[in-house]
């Protein structure tokens, strides 16, 4: 269930309040200020409890469902760079406790050129999020739940070449989590690289719903992306 199918529900419950209430209902949504965690779903529901349209029971049910359908929509909620730097490269050590981050103990001449090592294999590794292109608005509003129809986009930026010797993407839909992972080499010679700044010496991916089929061959299981990433390195 994604926020669509759940306003979508929300909408055929309400159809059972009383004249009055719907009345009600509507004009305080109208009205209504959302703060974080209260909004719209979490008042459409608490006067559907109040006037006795559904139960708890039911409550909990929907809830389970949603949730058990978003479990990475939080994800959606961070910051760029806590998102891209402190959780990507966190859940790839919690994948494989073989990833450490690089220092000078480890390696002298390292001045953040890199984002993991793991058996002397240096790793830069990019996060994105799968977003609507067809909605306007925040993150979380636009996210994407990985069998959806809607168009989406991500952008696997700030690449640097000759720097790292693997490349791994992550890929973050609502309900999903997809890795891709790159020689240096596969990475230079994709086609769907290009100058993320005219000039720059960045480059960035852009991953579709169009192009995603043609990175099949380097998408890999989370058991065995270390043992990959050592073997691409290699």
């Amino acid at each position: 269930m994604d926020i669509k199918q759940l306003k979508v529900y929300l909408d055929s419950l309400t159809t059972s309040l009383k004249t009055g209430d719907k009345k009600l209902l509507n004009a305080r949504l109208r009205s209504l200020i959302s703060v974080f965690p209260f909004n719209e779903y979490e008042y459409i529901l608490m006067f559907l409890l109040n006037r006795k349209i559904i139960g708890f029971k039911e409550y909990e049910k929907l809830r389970n469902n949603y949730v058990s359908s978003n479990r990475y929509l939080d994800l959606y909620g961070l910051a760029p760079r806590i998102f891209g730097e402190i959780w990507g490269h966190e859940h790839l050590m919690d994948l494989d406790k073989r990833f450490v981050k690089p220092d000078k103990s480890i390696d002298p001449d390292y001045d953040g050129q890199y984002d993991l090592l793991i058996d002397n294999i240096k790793v830069e590794v990019k996060a994105a999020r799968a977003t609507n292109t067809k909605k306007r608005g925040n993150l979380v509003s636009k996210a994407l739940q990985y069998n959806s129809s809607e168009p989406f986009w991500m952008n696997f930026q700030q690449i640097k070449l000759d720097v790292s010797d693997v490349f791994i993407f992550i890929g973050v839909w609502t309900d999903r989590i997809v890795y891709w992972i790159f020689s240096n080499d596969e990475i230079k010679h994709n086609k769907y690289l290009s100058h993320q700044h005219r000039g720059g010496i960045e480059y960035q991916i852009g991953i579709t719903h169009n192009n995603i089929n043609d990175f099949d061959e380097y998408r890999v299981d989370p058991s065995v992306v270390g043992n990959f990433i050592i073997q691409k390195g290699s």
